[in-house]
């Protein structure tokens, strides 16, 4: 299992950094250490700002970790690097990670429990999230408790039906006693359902000097960019998926917008890492447009020998 390791890790900072072989934040180097205790492996080179690493990793256990960044890093990029090493493990984990739940250029927590968990669950995943306390930049402080029970295998998914939308959320929150009109940390989150399970969501994070209504309508406008490539993924899930897809047991396929950067680089790993096979093609049936794509992939079908 030490592909899968490696991979869960470079998905890690490569959702975070532009330089993939450059671990300049704490968040990396938390889940680094995770990584390594989960597995009973053996670290070396792991520090901020490190170039070069080597992580060489043991059976993958069940149990109770804890990853602390220290500061506002995100608990959604610990989550993203822990996830699939636990779904291998060889009993249920519980991983108490702590750090920022709502930060710029990463997921938001909300995000994670909304739109990430019920998808993902797709392919077999069981977990619970339980959302102990919100962190913030610049102190953090946030907690979310995750428990993971092991797969034998993943099984593919098939997300090409966008139909029609049924429902629209949406949730605002505040961080500290501020006056109602001002605001100064808190995060505005949007969500649509449609009637074949695909979700979209769109977000941003109020900063000083950058008036309510403003976060609302960057929110809305992500939101509505990417309802109209007419995929069932937004563009912040498309890439979040691919481990998940060469993991798995079979053909997964699923309907996007623009293939991002980060899944171009998500795929290209995934295929170096392991025996995976993608194949990006346009979307040419009646609901499709210039935006619109098909990612399929011939999973690898790896298996967890402890079951």
């Amino acid at each position: 299992m030490s592909a899968l390791h490696v991979l869960s890790f470079l998905f890690n900072c490569y959702s975070d950094t532009p330089s993939l072989f450059n671990v300049t934040r704490p968040q990396h180097l938390s889940g680094l250490e995770l990584v390594r205790d989960m597995c009973n492996g053996n670290l070396e080179g792991a520090t901020v700002g490190s170039s070069e690493i080597t992580l060489t990793p043991g059976k993958i256990k069940g149990g109770n970790h804890v990853a602390d960044t220290r500061t506002a890093g995100s608990v959604g990029l610990l989550m993203q690097i822990s996830l699939p090493c636990a779904l291998f493990a060889q009993g249920p984990s519980e991983l108490c990670l702590k750090g920022g739940t709502n930060a710029e250029m990463a997921p938001q927590i909300d995000y994670t429990l909304k739109v990430f968990k019920p998808i993902v669950e797709r392919f077999g995943v069981q977990f619970d999230c339980d959302l102990k306390m919100r962190g913030y930049y610049p102190k953090g402080g946030g907690e979310v408790v995750l428990k993971v029970n092991p797969v034998k295998e993943l099984s593919p998914i098939n997300m090409t039906e966008r139909g029609n939308i049924t429902k629209i959320y949406g949730r605002a929150f505040v961080a500290g006693v501020l006056p109602f009109k001002i605001f100064l940390h808190y995060i505005i989150y949007v969500s649509i359902f449609e009637s074949t399970g695909c979700i979209f969501a769109g977000s941003s994070l109020g900063k000083k000097g950058v008036y309510a209504d403003k976060v609302g309508i960057e929110a809305a406008e992500m939101l509505l960019r990417n309802i109209r490539h007419n995929g069932c993924v937004d563009e912040f899930l498309q890439d979040q998926l691919i481990i998940f897809m060469a993991l798995a047991n079979g053909t997964s396929r699923m309907r996007t917008g623009p293939i991002t950067l980060h899944t171009q680089t998500a795929i290209h790993m995934a295929e170096q890492l392991t025996n995976a096979k993608f194949v990006i093609r346009k979307a040419e049936d009646e609901h499709g447009n210039n935006d619109t794509y098909i990612i399929e992939c011939q999973g690898v079908g790896a298996t967890n020998p402890s079951l």
